[in-house]
């Protein structure tokens, strides 16, 4: 279990430094790359707004995963200034992620369901590996507590995917694949407040004075 502390946001030194978190970091930014490159391939193969809304969350993903090796052992502020960041770069996907599905809704492409499916029990994989090896520091700092988040609304929005996938294929209609891509958004936009108003908390006290690692 978590510190009392951990509930408010905080990581112990020896949690933020830990060689196995490193290494955990090193190995989810290998694989969330990985998976942007076959979703988006796949996404325009399939025509799927989703299946590209969930390889442009791979991508961020990956680069959130290296903003967190690069502050890992920094004070508290410079972990919680990068999940600011992380946060505002989460919503602002949620943000693309509505208005690319809007865009779609007025050009009534269907995609393919196939490849949707396919490729989102693959990512589903990916993604719940990385969500396990995560879990430990689910509830430290906000900058951990973004790359969990992260992970887990990934996960949920790889099963989204498959559900689309098979809604399309049974109506024949774009719309489950709009709809999975609105719902995806409305993750990142929810998550992404969650995350900035911790990293708000905690840049509080670093701007009153010192701050203790």
């Amino acid at each position: 279990m978590s510190e009392p502390c951990c509930s408010h946001g905080c990581a112990t030194p020896s949690a933020v430094r830990s060689p196995r978190y490193r290494r955990v970091l090193w190995a989810a930014l290998i694989v969330n790359a990985v998976m942007f490159g076959i979703e988006l391939a796949g996404g325009l193969h399939a025509r799927s707004v989703s299946l590209l809304a969930d390889a442009v969350d791979f991508l961020g993903d990956a680069a959130n995963y290296g903003i967190s090796l690069m502050v890992l052992g920094m004070a508290l502020r410079w972990r919680a200034r990068a999940a600011l960041f992380k946060g505002l770069t989460m919503g602002a996907f949620g943000v693309f992620v509505l208005a690319r599905a809007a865009w779609s809704a007025t050009t009534g492409t269907v995609p393919e369901p196939v490849t949707m499916g396919a490729i989102g029990a693959l990512a589903l994989l990916a993604n719940v590996a990385v969500a396990a090896m995560l879990y430990a520091w689910r509830e430290g700092d906000a900058n951990m507590r973004s790359v969990w988040l992260c992970s887990r609304n990934d996960a949920i929005g790889n099963l989204a995917v498959m559900a689309a996938a098979l809604g399309v294929f049974g109506t024949g209609s774009a719309w489950p694949d709009l709809a999975v891509a609105a719902i995806m958004g409305s993750l990142a936009l929810a998550a992404a407040v969650s995350v900035v108003r911790q990293a708000t908390t905690e840049l509080r006290p670093a701007a009153a004075g010192p701050v203790t690692p």
